[in-house]
């Protein structure tokens, strides 16, 4: 396969490290988001990064492929990206299930900042001039993920969605016929684009092409506009970051939905209005919360904690069945 870069590693001290007060915390993203934990021994990727509608892909496929019937998942990935090992191996877990498996470079080769948690030795301030380096390194990370966020929303991201997803459904036409449309599952930051691609959205949204579109009056927009999607048959995601209650009002495909207990980044209190949002429309749904986990588990990657690596092995069991049973 083509080379790829391997991602920051975070130590095994950061599956827990503390989130900033509420008063403190805005729309960002856990250190989880944007680095790996360790690849776990003897895996690697085994698929390939090529061009798909002129976006960079990680693309996998079922060994058996063509030859046995197949079908289309599209996986987004947290800040660490196209590039990164972990990833990669998780796209190719769901192509030994039966998916062809597109992971898109949502961030156009500008993956999240490193932001792997300060070495232990740095940490143990000894003196006020120490405490205040470790908290001036803490807040450049902080800083350069609210740049990094502000380069990529969705004016961005949903456009090189749309491409990838129309030459997807070009090229693996069969896959798409095999399960009658196109399912996705994502982490963390690509778990919000799984909720959007479920749903159904008017052209005052964010539109398709990413562009915020106001009704033309005169043109007889904002009567009644006509709705579009959703463009996904069903979707999973785990851990989401920066999810609002809106984002669940529109949704019309299956979702399933892996949460981490009393996560920061994807607070109760919205969890619980999604899950309000979707009873109340009839929507097909699942949400699990899983205790005692650190923001990100649900992706590859090694854990010492034995709770956490079952977690691990349950959420990615529950991704699964949600889409073969859709």
């Amino acid at each position: 396969m083509a080379d790829h870069e391997i991602a920051t590693k975070a130590p095994e001290s950061d599956a827990y490290a503390s989130p900033e007060s509420p008063d403190e915390a805005g729309p960002v993203m856990s250190e989880h988001c944007t680095t790996d934990r360790p690849t776990p021994n003897g895996e690697a990727p085994r698929g390939e990064i090529r061009k798909l509608g002129g976006i960079d892909v990680y693309l996998t496929k079922p060994e058996s492929y063509p030859s046995n019937p197949s079908k289309l998942l599209l996986l987004l990935t947290g800040g660490t990206g196209l590039k990164s090992t972990n990833n990669q191996i998780q796209a190719d877990k769901f192509a030994s299930e039966g998916y062809v498996v597109i992971m898109p470079d949502l961030f156009d080769g500008d993956p999240a900042p490193n932001s792997g948690a300060i070495p232990e030795s740095e940490t143990a301030a000894t003196s006020f001039l120490d405490t205040f380096k470790l908290k001036a390194a803490e807040t450049a990370k902080s800083f350069l993920i609210d740049m990094w966020l502000a380069r990529h929303t969705e004016e961005k991201v949903l456009p090189i969605l749309e491409k990838v997803i129309n030459a997807g459904k070009g090229e693996f036409a069969d896959a798409v016929a095999n399960g009658g449309g196109v399912y996705a599952v994502g982490y963390c930051f690509g778990g919000r684009y799984v909720l959007l691609l479920a749903s159904e959205r008017t052209p005052s949204e964010t539109s398709w092409s990413g562009a915020q579109k106001q009704p033309d009056e005169e043109a007889g927009e904002g009567q009644g506009p006509a709705k579009t999607g959703p463009v996904i048959k069903a979707g999973a995601l785990a851990h989401a970051t920066l999810v609002s209650p809106e984002d669940f009002k529109g949704v019309k495909s299956p979702v399933s939905l892996v949460c981490v207990e009393s996560d920061p980044m994807f607070p109760d209190e919205v969890r619980m209005a999604g899950e309000d949002a979707m009873s109340k429309s009839n929507l097909e749904h699942e949400v699990q919360v899983y205790p005692g986990v650190p923001h990100g588990f649900a992706v590859v990657g090694d854990y010492a904690d034995t709770n956490i690596k079952e977690a691990q092995i349950t959420a990615y069991e529950q991704m699964l069945k949600w889409l073969n049973e859709h």
